[in-house]
């Protein structure tokens, strides 16, 4: 069997480590430093830099799929466009080639 661990044990463990911290600031001195605004600007900017990043990629895996779908979906309706295009040409010709068959026989008649 285990031994119970009583839970004065613990609290006994994390005050000690607390009160010593606490006893460590009180004691310590100023540091008497300066830090300036561009240090401040500095963070700041990293800062802002990390998170457009973060949504920069976040952005681009959402717009993944859509683009995906836009690009297939130009693709069908060119596809369509030099379909009925070429249905045009296709029946352009047929035309000029019955009238270019009714001319001829036009001038054999006459």
């Amino acid at each position: 069997m285990k031994p119970q661990i009583k839970g004065d044990f613990y609290m006994s463990k994390t005050i000690v480590p607390v009160l010593l911290t606490c006893l460590l600031l009180a004691l310590s001195s100023p540091a008497l430093a300066y830090i300036g605004p561009g240090a401040g600007i500095s963070v700041l900017g990293s800062l802002l830099t990390i998170l457009g990043t973060i949504f920069v990629a976040i952005g681009a895996i959402i717009f993944w799929p859509l683009r995906k779908f836009l690009k297939r979906r130009k693709s069908r309706r060119d596809a369509e466009i030099h379909a009925e295009v070429a249905n045009q040409a296709d029946v352009g010709q047929r035309i000029n080639s019955a009238n270019k068959s009714t001319h001829t026989r036009q001038d054999i008649q006459d």
